[in-house]
């Protein structure tokens, strides 16, 4: 898969794993409505929006990316 790809699906396993639709984890993160809208279609994500989620969660960066989702063999260009 693509990382725009991985990275949405990332978003979805801890929004799911919160209780969250992905709507409402980016609301409450303050990522813009239009933002969650691209990443849907698996466009590029920025690094502002992640760490935006990343602060909400109470997680860190690495912990975002620490997930098989990203390992380099689910991966392509």
């Amino acid at each position: 898969m693509k990382l725009n790809e991985a990275i949405f699906l990332r978003i979805r396993e801890l929004a799911n794993s919160h209780g969250l639709s992905v709507y409402k984890l980016a609301k409450n993160s303050g990522v813009p409505r239009s933002t969650v809208a691209t990443m849907r279609i698996n466009k590029s994500v920025g690094t502002a929006s992640i760490y935006g989620i990343c602060e909400y969660l109470e997680m860190t960066l690495c912990d975002f990316f620490r997930s098989p989702l990203f390992d380099r063999e689910n991966l392509m260009d």
